[in-house]
């Protein structure tokens, strides 16, 4: 606490300032106390973030990046669903944004916004948007598509005029490190309670994350940035050992969440590090698409699917990490075969509406009259109302076909332009970051096959972000070789 000395040396301004406020958080508390209403004690907290608007937003964004892996998710009595505090931010920047514009846009450079990576992004929403008006249930499609604006806003158009120098992206890397350290602690601490055993590491991730699948996405794709962020600093520094010591927790919590998908994106991570050097990144999406396809065709041909239909009363949840992944091998597992529950009766949706689906949101409302019953397990009954478990799938039943191949257009021109980024960078740093940002991008988009999850904070907030890391690189490097070629 400051001393007498230290505040009477104060501008007479800062000392009424200083009083006001004290004045305003006293009374805050005592009328939260006397009406028993405990949220007026956040007014105060609420003057700060409106303070610190008007001032510099670049503070509220980098309190939004600390929030992403504390926010938690929290449920009106409506049923309305929330993740705070990261939401609420989101919607005050884009307001806060929204008048910045307003107010300078004739000073801002329209370089970033007409960038085929921003064109690509700014279509993907305007097909969101015109698939609401066909919605077969208008409001539901309709708050999608507004919470959909928050995040780009927030995540994309905001970011990108924000984290352009490296100082601004070292600020990012260390405001997400220093939370994310700490919810791994606190999960481990609640962990060792329970031997850190595969049956308990569902029940320790309150109030972080939603479930093991969302913790271990957040590690995943934050391990490149951790991995490459070692090289920022000399070797044998102090913050080289604090990164350096944070990869291997992020490491070892990846093996206690028992998350097998994390698993596999690390290892496709290291093949694209590989991929990306070599240049081979439109090879690889080929081979790729040309794998799922044929997959795809076979499974479809005589419905050879059927064959795979799981035995009801043999899929069941698994108390072993051991038993899950022998499981999984034997097509047992129950996550696994539930999946393919979904994604038939997806498939048979898309049927019926091929140009502009069901609408944005609304998987959920019409899914279970499509199921195959052959495929049915335990959890089908999805209390929790969770969602078709593959983006790239969801988009094709809720946005159509051109919704569907907007995503993947614009997830494949992201990567083959991010390879000629990453080789046109001269600057180590920027090189490094640019591939960081794209082994973060495989991970997603790897989880994305088989989770529905760029909707929440914890990973949409990081594929915008990317998007706009990308851009700002390719910027400064054509910028840098405008200035090579006036020298």
């Amino acid at each position: 606490m400051p001393s007498n000395t230290a505040i009477s040396s104060l501008p007479n301004q800062s000392q009424q300032f200083f009083k006001v406020f004290a004045g305003i958080v006293l009374l805050s508390i005592f009328s939260a106390i006397a009406f028993d209403a405990y949220f007026l004690a956040g007014f105060p907290a609420l003057l700060l973030l409106t303070y610190m608007a008007i001032v510099d937003f670049r503070k509220i964004f980098f309190l939004l990046i600390i929030c992403i892996p504390l926010s938690t998710e929290f449920y009106f009595p409506n049923g309305l669903a929330t993740d705070l505090p990261t939401e609420p931010l989101m919607i005050g920047l884009m307001f806060i944004y929204g008048v910045y514009v307003l107010r300078h846009g004739k000073e801002m450079e329209s370089s970033f916004i007409r960038h085929p990576i921003a064109l690509l992004l700014t279509l993907h929403l305007f097909w969101i948007f015109a698939t609401t008006i066909t919605s077969s249930l208008f409001w539901v499609s309709l708050k999608f598509s507004l919470a959909k604006v928050w995040y780009v806003v927030a995540f994309f158009f905001l970011a990108g005029s924000i984290l352009k120098t490296e100082k601004d992206f070292k600020t990012f890397f260390w405001c997400v490190l220093i939370p994310l350290l700490s919810t791994i602690l606190i999960i481990w601490i609640q962990h060792a309670a329970h031997g850190f055993s595969f049956d308990s590491v569902k029940g320790v991730l309150d109030p972080f994350y939603r479930n093991h699948v969302n913790y271990a996405s957040l590690l995943a794709l934050f391990i490149p940035f951790v991995w490459f962020a070692r090289q920022w600093y000399p070797k044998r520094s102090f913050k080289r050992w604090v990164v350096t010591i944070s990869l291997i927790i992020l490491v070892i919590a990846i093996q206690l969440s028992y998350t097998r998908t994390a698993y596999v994106t690390l290892i496709l991570a290291i093949g694209a590090y590989f991929i990306i050097r070599l240049k081979l990144v439109r090879l690889a999406l080929i081979a790729s698409v040309i794998a799922l396809l044929t997959g795809f065709a076979y499974l479809v041909k005589n419905n050879t699917y059927l064959q795979y239909a799981p035995e009801y009363e043999r899929t069941v949840t698994h108390h072993r990490f051991d038993n899950l992944v022998s499981a999984t091998v034997e097509m047992k597992d129950i996550s696994t075969m539930e999946r393919f529950y979904r994604w038939i009766a997806g498939l048979q949706m898309a049927k019926d509406k091929l140009v502009v689906g069901y609408g944005p949101g609304n998987f959920y409302n019409f899914y279970k009259s499509y199921t195959v019953s052959s495929f049915r397990t335990y959890v089908s009954d999805n209390p929790e109302k969770s969602g078709i478990h593959s983006y790239f799938l969801l988009m094709l039943v809720e946005q159509g076909i051109p919704g569907m191949l907007i995503f993947i257009t614009l997830s494949f021109y992201a990567l083959i332009r991010g390879e000629r980024i990453y080789h046109e960078s001269a600057d180590k740093y920027r090189k490094n970051m640019v591939m960081g940002v794209l082994l973060s991008f495989v991970v997603i988009n790897a989880f994305l096959l088989i989770n529905d999850m760029i909707e929440t904070d914890k990973m949409g907030s990081f594929f915008f972000i990317g998007l706009a890391v990308l851009i700002n690189a390719d910027l400064a490097n054509q910028k840098s070789k405008k200035a090579k070629q006036q020298k």
